[in-house]
């Protein structure tokens, strides 16, 4: 009987152990998401931006800067708001990199912030993210919310 706590204490350490191991699998997973969500909007690759977005009506997208904020709520709008976006635009040459500053899970939810740089051969553009993710029946992390807020530099 001496064993038992043991026997207990390892139990709950392998449990504690593959929870962390998925937790972490999620972390990835959302980044890769996110990163292939930027990457196919800035490279006006329609399909693989879409494939990254749930479909839903509860779908928000919104951007500010210094000429304004702008914001879309519901798949369907932001579907025909990025219509002429994804019909006239050139793909991007720019190098992105990400910032991670928080991600959370929570069960099939997750939010992350994010610093994002965009760099080309003429300008750069930094912007401070936020993104919700929702995991679907089948595993997949899919985006439901972006905010993005510009930022200038000190002068």
């Amino acid at each position: 009987m001496k064993q038992t706590p043991a026997i207990l204490t390892a139990c709950v350490w392998t449990l504690v152990s593959v929870s962390a191991l998925a937790q972490q699998k999620d972390v990835e997973a959302i980044k890769a998401v996110i990163a292939r969500e930027t990457s196919s909007f800035m490279n006006v690759d329609r399909k693989n931006w879409s494939d990254m977005w749930l479909k839903a009506p509860y779908c928000y997208w919104s951007y500010s800067d210094s000429t304004g904020t702008s914001y879309v709520e519901g798949w369907d709008a932001m579907n025909r708001t990025f219509d002429e976006y994804f019909r006239t635009q050139k793909p991007s040459k720019a190098t992105i990199t990400n910032e991670w500053q928080e991600i959370r899970v929570y069960g099939n939810g997750a939010y992350v912030r994010f610093v994002q740089k965009v760099k080309d051969d003429i300008d750069r553009d930094e912007t401070s993210q936020m993104r919700v993710l929702e995991k679907t029946k089948e595993g997949k992390w899919k985006v439901v919310c972006v905010g993005a807020i510009a930022k200038y530099p000190k002068e």
